[in-house]
């Protein structure tokens, strides 16, 4: 016959109390703290990236192309409400031609009504060296025609997992009847 409450002795009691607790705690918990030695993380570095992004609207073969506009985006004189999908060649000069490093993969979209200030969410995805198949996860605010723009690197995979840093983008040519532009961008970033 099963005891109830009132016939379970004190110590009985807290054995069980203790046990429900231990278990709950355990296995219930969403977080744990972890040694970055036992992911073989060692010393973290700081590494300088330098490169040319080449963002291709008016061509035959554009490398970003809008997916989203709002009704006032064509009486707007910033473009705004427009969203952008980019597949953009990163070089290592400013010659589309010249060796590729990678791509800018993401979105950007124009988020100003005063000024032409684009919201980017860019994956760098790098195809060159010891960082092929590495890539940074950028996610910022870039006032175009301000001379140099810096957004923040909120984190990486590969070479660059736990990457933090910023990205600096100085335009180097912008077409302003196309809209093609190369701009160069030095990343200094932080990673195991």
């Amino acid at each position: 016959m099963p005891k109830t409450f009132s016939k379970l002795s004190s110590s009985t009691f807290f054995f069980h109390c203790t046990l429900l607790f231990f278990s709950a705690t355990s296995s219930g918990s969403f977080s744990n703290i972890l040694s970055p030695k036992k992911f073989g993380l060692k010393r973290e570095k700081l590494t300088h990236l330098h490169f040319y992004f080449h963002d291709i609207v008016s061509s035959r073969n554009p490398t970003a192309i809008p997916v989203a506009s709002a009704a006032l985006t064509n009486k707007s004189h910033t473009g705004f409400g427009v969203v952008m999908m980019a597949d953009d060649p990163l070089t290592a000069a400013p010659d589309p031609n010249s060796k590729l490093v990678g791509k800018a993969q993401g979105i950007y979209a124009s988020a100003a009504q005063d000024e032409v200030g684009l919201l980017m969410v860019m994956n760098l995805a790098f195809t060159e060296g010891k960082y092929n198949g590495s890539s940074l996860s950028l996610l910022g605010r870039n006032p175009v025609f301000s001379r140099v723009r810096e957004m923040p690197i909120v984190g990486g995979s590969g070479l660059f997992r736990f990457a933090r840093g910023y990205a600096q983008a100085k335009t180097h040519t912008l077409d302003l009847k196309t809209g093609n532009a190369v701009v160069e961008y030095n990343v200094y970033v932080f990673h195991y």
